[in-house]
């Protein structure tokens, strides 16, 4: 992961669908790739999230700097700034982009490929956390 001015960079590839694969208490896990039907190769892994504004599924975004009206509304709504304050527009469905803003502990970049439906691991390879062996 690079951060360039608050700004993250991805790794190269396409990354053009989104959804989200996890959100608990301690993480959000936003899944990515070309097409996210049967298996994502890229992961944003929040650790901590404390705010999140985005849709459950979008394509396209657009990282940038959060503007200072984001990061004051974040530490307004939990009192303080968080290490990760992350900033984007995608494309939702609707007649305008979504403007998207998450805030959490930290942030991880992970790639591989994680199924998105039960069948045997090749080397590398991950199941969604969703994904249960088949009951005989």
């Amino acid at each position: 992961m690079r951060k360039d001015r608050g700004v993250v960079r991805l790794p190269e590839g396409s990354w053009w669908d989104w959804d989200v694969v996890e959100w608990n208490a301690g993480r959000l896990r936003l899944g990515a790739g070309h097409d996210i039907s049967y298996a994502h190769h890229l992961e944003l892994v929040f650790t901590d999230p404390v705010l999140v504004r985005c849709p459950a599924a979008f394509q396209d975004p657009v990282f940038r700097a959060p503007v200072p009206e984001e990061v004051r509304l974040v530490a307004d709504q939990i009192g303080e700034t968080p290490p990760v304050v992350l900033a984007f527009e995608a494309d939702a469905g609707g007649p305008d982009r979504a403007s998207c803003l998450i805030a959490a502990g930290r942030l991880e970049i992970v790639q591989g490929t994680v199924l998105r439906y039960w069948r045997e691991l090749a080397a590398g390879e991950r199941l969604a956390p969703w994904v249960r062996p088949p009951v005989a």
